[in-house]
């Protein structure tokens, strides 16, 4: 199909409609058509029919056969050039190239805000974290955090301003799905960050109905269920995660995400950061974890802890971590080893941004 179209453009421009401004002045060569060509030959085989003294072709008749001799000599170049934009153009449509682009307009966002990595993972994670295993509803495949309907959940307090900054990279990038951006923007910010490269799929296709689409509020893990770090918490943990399909192992590693970011009393209720390098991806959450002392803080409006200093927090569901000996070896593990915590995490993130999905395809190394 491509040399057909080629083809259909080189023809064109042998019949000087389309001819490059620059390459007919560079050349000197004006293309003619085809069909004027013709009428003048008629035109002076008739005139030499009608009077005998023409007994040769006119000035004007001359010149056209030569432009017309000359622009066919140049076809081939125009044919190779013609090919090389085509090429550009088909490279540029695909799927790695576009979600290229995409990926530069987000580390762009970045630079400017340095909030909006952390609040784009957290969007991320919420948006597949209403998957349940059992009715297969929710997940990420619909994009439905983008429904006002979604957005109102407790759990998503603040996320309505992530969206808002997503509008304007959605324009300029219509053919991108929201549920495959809204993803996207979480695997690109945690690399960016300086963690590891999460493979990603593409393929979403974007709800439209949010009567029909959006799950009911609750279905995200609490910091507090009421009794502190204790067992209500941990079982609300589990809970949770379980009903995604998560281990103990996948839930620890993937709290391992507080290592960015912050919370804001306008949003949670909480305040304060987990970690003193809120936009460095790393297992510094869980070194502080257990390696500092964590008390309860409180001149907090709700309960959360604090470390000697007073500049860190952890929120109840935090500690829990800690006081569950299942889940603190995990978190042992971690602050031992980032790059086991890395390669776990990579694991459970990617399996959490495909909860809900079906027929994605991997994207390549270009993105």
């Amino acid at each position: 199909m491509t040399s057909q179209v080629l083809t259909a453009k080189h023809a064109t421009f042998l019949n000087g409609r389309t001819a490059p401004r620059r390459l007919r002045e560079s050349t000197g060569v004006t293309a003619v058509s085809s069909k004027t060509t013709r009428h003048q030959s008629s035109s002076a085989a008739s005139h030499n029919n009608n009077n005998d003294t023409a007994s040769l072709p006119s000035k004007q008749h001359r010149t056209s056969r030569r432009d017309a001799l000359a622009a066919m000599t140049l076809a081939p170049l125009l044919l190779r050039a013609d090919e090389s934009v085509a090429a550009k153009i088909i490279k540029a449509s695909t799927p790695e190239a576009r979600f290229a682009g995409l990926r530069a307009d987000i580390v762009k966002l970045m630079k400017k805000d340095s909030d909006f990595g952390p609040t784009m993972v957290r969007l991320a994670w919420h948006s597949s974290g209403t998957y349940d295993a059992m009715s297969k509803t929710g997940g990420s495949g619909g994009g439905t955090i983008r429904f006002k309907e979604e957005l109102a959940h407790g759990g998503n307090a603040g996320l309505d301003k992530a969206i808002e900054r997503l509008e304007p990279v959605k324009r300029k990038h219509p053919d991108v799905s929201w549920a495959d951006l809204i993803a996207f923007v979480g695997v690109v910010s945690i690399q960016e960050m300086g963690g590891p490269k999460v493979n990603f799929s593409y393929g979403r296709v974007d709800e439209m109905d949010p009567s029909t689409s959006v799950t009911p509020d609750g279905r995200l893990p609490d910091a507090d269920k009421g009794d502190g770090p204790g067992k209500k918490t941990r079982k609300g943990l589990r809970d949770v995660f379980g009903r995604m399909g998560f281990g103990d192992r996948e839930i620890v590693a993937l709290s391992g995400a507080h290592a960015l970011g912050r919370c804001h009393a306008d949003a949670s209720g909480y305040v304060g950061p987990w970690t003193g390098t809120p936009l460095l991806f790393n297992n510094s959450y869980f070194v502080l974890l257990r390696g500092l002392k964590w008390t309860p803080n409180d001149a907090a409006a709700k309960l959360q802890y604090q470390d000697p200093s007073g500049q860190l927090m952890m929120l109840p569901s935090d500690i829990a971590l800690l006081e569950d000996r299942k889940f603190k070896k995990y978190v042992d593990e971690y602050a031992k080893d980032q790059g086991v915590f890395f390669a776990d995490f990579v694991r459970a993130f990617e399996k959490l941004e495909t909860l809900g999905t079906s027929g994605l395809t991997p994207l390549g190394v270009a993105a």
